[in-house]
């Protein structure tokens, strides 16, 4: 599972990933797909694409009233690999 497929299911779930990072701090992945690391003050010295691949477990928050999950990475893969739900089908009359 890499950053764009976390980045993804956030988007398709309309839902914040959060994971923590090696040195303690904490990665939150938000609706719009933008990773974020509160409390960071300038060049971080980490690199998030390791980070992610380091981090085992998750926290899933769903928007309300829907409660948050805690996740293993496999489960989360699981997740971000599903594919999307397909659109029905339009019937398209022309004639």
């Amino acid at each position: 599972m890499t950053l764009a497929d976390l980045r993804k299911l956030s988007i398709r779930q309309q839902s914040k990933v959060h994971f923590r990072l090696r040195n303690g701090m904490e990665c939150i992945v938000d609706e719009q797909g933008v990773a974020r690391v509160p409390g960071l003050r300038g060049a971080p010295g980490f690199n998030l694409e390791e980070e992610l691949a380091g981090a085992a477990e998750f926290l899933l928050e769903p928007p309300p009233p829907a409660p948050s999950r805690n996740l293993r990475r496999d489960d989360l893969a699981a997740m971000a690999s599903a594919s999307p739900a397909a659109a029905p089908a339009h019937d398209h009359d022309d004639e």
